[in-house]
């Protein structure tokens, strides 16, 4: 892995642009995949619980060809995997050879230089299904021109609609609903976290933190109230008539460690609650609640609007990386780079979302919808993540974005004890802890 590293590393966002401009990527791992055979390496591979399934049959296919090789699996979280890597380093035995990770952590790690480059465009050769690697989420895994990170899968949050809810409170569920006409439960959303709360900014294209045409760092959120437009002032009246109403009636909506509790009761068949904006891996969680999947309905997030704007969620995803440990190695880079292509064996999209809830990025989505192993509101929540990814903005990836998390959510908690009178005065928290945060770059 090249270890010249800029002063500012900045992931430009959207697919088009972050190709490399030619197939040739250089080294990207030095690896010919076609002498991946008869290899005596030993890797360790991380996997959580319940993908051990997908990972033990594609252990079981790499070793068909190299029966000499190792490969031990380190079971853990893939959080509780990236806490022990980023409090040790890449020379840990407990930090596996390869492992997973949210696309917003390929930055820090680059920097901290935990990942070995990839042939990345040999393995989505090998895998399929890629019209133009570079254009979709395996061309946001380049940074200095070498490909970081091998997609895992596509995700971002949907609609979750309990219809007997929806039917007591007179919502209709075919056509676009409207965020502000809503009762203050009949919709719930923490928008105190950014990542929920980026599907109603989006909306009207409310940039918390980016890059401009000269790579310097703004925040539209610096601006004073006024200075907005009209649609972004818009979007700060709707949060504020929804905290408004929230805080009157006293409920945990604003509460950090209470709202999810309130919410899983309020979407409860009989609740106060029809609609729920979630991701994929809330489905089992919610679809419980709402009559064991009878009361269940699934939507693209697009249906619900802000002030006539649909939102937006994010092009999110996951990749899988080799540790930087054993990019000297040839053994045990082709190693890892077969484990990754057996993973992400497209043959077995359907048994790999089954088991991880992931929805591989090159698969054709009839593979899933017409899949007899598939229960409907499973193929439902594909349809709709798939549809919502499709109109989302593409992720911000750069390492600087890690501090809008707190800056946002400090600043929405803060409503509650502030007590605003009007949208303009709840701005100014959020303003007013985004100039702070400003201030360090």
């Amino acid at each position: 892995m090249k270890k010249v590293i800029g002063l500012l590393l900045v992931l430009v966002l959207g697919f088009a642009l972050m190709a490399c401009g030619n197939d040739d990527n250089g080294d990207n791992g030095g690896t010919d995949l076609d002498e991946a055979e008869g290899l005596t390496a030993t890797i360790s591979v991380q996997v959580e619980e319940d993908w051990l399934p997908i990972y033990e049959a594609a252990r079981d296919r790499v070793l068909e060809d190299n029966p000499d090789a190792t490969i031990n699996f380190i079971e853990t979280p893939a959080f509780d995997h990236l806490d022990v890597l980023d409090s040790t380093d890449p020379t840990n035995e407990d930090v596996a050879d390869l492992y997973a990770i949210p696309a917003d952590r390929i930055f820090g790690l680059y920097q901290n230089d935990a990942l070995a480059a990839l042939d990345a465009q040999e393995l989505a050769d090998r895998v399929g299904g890629y019209d133009n690697y570079d254009e979709g989420l395996g061309g946001n895994f380049v940074i200095n021109d070498e490909y970081m990170a091998f997609p895992m899968n596509i995700e971002t949050l949907i609609t979750f609609a309990n219809t007997a809810n929806a039917e007591e409170l007179g919502i209709d569920l075919g056509s676009e609903i409207e965020f502000t006409e809503l009762g203050h439960e009949e919709m719930l959303i923490p928008v105190f976290d950014a990542w929920f709360g980026v599907a109603v900014t989006n909306s009207a294209e409310i940039e918390m933190l980016a890059h401009d045409e000269n790579d310097e760092l703004y925040s539209d959120l610096t601006q004073d109230f006024d200075e907005l437009d009209p649609e972004k002032q818009a979007v700060f009246e709707a949060l504020f008539d929804y905290w408004q109403a929230h805080h009157e009636a006293g409920t945990d909506l604003w509460d950090e460690e209470a709202a999810w509790g309130y919410m899983d009761a309020e979407f409860t068949t009989g609740g106060n609650t029809a609609l729920r904006i979630e991701g994929p891996w809330s489905t089992g969680n919610l679809s419980s609640q709402a009559g064991d999947g009878e009361d269940l309905e699934i939507l693209p997030l697009s249906q619900v609007t802000v002030n006539g704007n649909p939102l937006a969620h994010w092009q999110g995803g996951w990749g899988l990386v080799l540790n930087a440990r054993i990019e000297t190695d040839e053994e045990q880079m082709l190693l890892g780079h077969r484990m990754i292509e057996e993973i992400m064996n497209t043959d077995y999209a359907v048994e790999f979302f089954e088991a991880s809830g992931k929805i591989m990025a090159n698969v054709e989505p009839s593979v899933y919808t017409e899949s007899d192993q598939l229960s409907d509101t499973n193929k439902e929540v594909i349809e709709a993540v798939i549809e919502s990814y499709n109109e989302a903005p593409a992720r911000p990836l750069f390492s600087e974005w890690g501090q809008v998390w707190d800056t946002w959510k400090n600043a929405m908690l803060s409503w509650s004890a502030v007590e605003p009178a009007n949208a303009e005065e709840a701005y100014q928290e959020v303003q007013a802890s985004f100039e702070a945060m400003m201030q360090n770059y």
